[in-house]
């Protein structure tokens, strides 16, 4: 079925910040999401809902039962499938707004697919779980001018930055060097929906301020929270630190992509597999498989079970090995099963 934006969006037209002219913006507008988990599956919902024209959502994971907590885009369906985030988030949004293009990309956001897979975006929003996709997302925007928006959350505690690139500070100016030592994940320190769905909010709330234009509505600093301790604070961002790395030096070591490790992934004692790309025939796979283990596929994942390993197989050959954070172990088991 197909509405007028005068009737779809009216209530949100009547907004003086946004109006009719604002909403043709967002129409028009080509944002991308990288990463559909708790956060991005809200803020995805939100700006689809307010007719943002094109949402490219780039995910490499796939739905399990423990994400329905937080990831409000998923069914108890998508968990049995074990349908990729992205597919899922795409079919859902279909389903209350078929008006917009939803681009889903099944795929782990790296130095050689950043540049095709954010190409042509006007705005990046983080929906990711590590450091090392938000260093190379900043690279990108600083290097290319395209402003993004950093959100995370774990525990009660959320944090939310605007990188208006040229004219505010970037994600490096006010992380130098990435986390070091021990800190809390949503795996060991679990997470609150809430949490999760106020910084979506926040996220998608200056998104809009920055695709209508209201340059002097956008909020200049870093913002964190907690629910649980009722805590606020933000630093101010609005100009680049001298010497940053991104910003001044004009030095992208995250888009080289020397020594990328592979990544401990939110939420789960599992390690992915990204080096190796080539495609994967899955029938053939399962019939290599069966001897070993339980196997079982659809189109867009092959999930391998021998004890105490889970294997999750994607078609271009990325692997996402759970029941243990050794790289070394997560690759020998990947070489023994799927082939080195």
């Amino acid at each position: 079925m197909s509405w007028a934006p005068e009737e779809r969006y009216s209530r949100q037209m009547l907004f003086a910040g946004i109006g009719v002219e604002g909403q043709r913006r967002l129409l028009a507008a080509r944002v991308a999401i990288v990463g559909c988990g708790a956060t991005g599956s809200a803020v995805a919902t939100l700006l689809a809902r307010s007719g943002v024209g094109t949402l490219r959502i780039i995910d490499r994971d796939y739905v399990e039962p423990s994400n329905l907590q937080r990831q409000s885009l998923f069914d108890e369906a998508d968990a049995a499938e074990s349908m990729p985030k992205a597919l899922a988030a795409a079919k859902k949004i279909a389903a209350f707004n078929s008006q917009i293009v939803v681009e889903p990309q099944v795929a782990d956001l790296t130095p050689a697919n950043v540049r095709p897979l954010l190409e042509g975006a006007q705005l990046i929003l983080d929906g990711t779980d590590n450091f090392e996709t938000r260093y190379l997302v900043n690279d990108y925007a600083v290097q290319n001018s395209v402003p993004w928006i950093y959100a995370a959350a774990v525990g009660s505690y959320g944090v939310t930055l605007n990188v208006l690139p040229g004219k505010t500070a970037c994600l490096a100016c006010l992380f130098p060097d990435p986390p070091r030592g021990t800190f809390d994940t949503c795996d060991t320190a679990g997470i609150l929906n809430s949490a999760a769905s106020l910084v979506a909010s926040i996220e998608a709330a200056e998104a809009l301020k920055l695709l209508v234009g209201a340059d002097d509505k956008i909020r200049r600093t870093l913002l964190s929270f907690d629910l649980w301790t009722n805590a606020q604070a933000e630093v101010a961002a609005s100009a680049a630190r001298l010497g940053c790395r991104a910003c001044e030096r004009r030095d992208f070591v995250h888009l080289a992509g020397e020594g990328r490790p592979h990544v401990t992934m939110c939420g789960r004692n599992s390690v992915q597999i990204h080096e190796r790309h080539r495609p994967v025939d899955f029938t053939e796979m399962s019939f290599r498989l069966k001897p070993h283990g339980v196997v079982r596929h659809n189109d867009f994942v092959l999930k391998f079970w021998h004890d105490p390993y889970e294997m999750t197989l994607f078609p271009d050959g990325r692997a996402i090995i759970k029941g243990t954070t050794d790289t070394a172990l997560a690759r020998s088991l990947y070489a023994r099963y799927v082939g080195s």
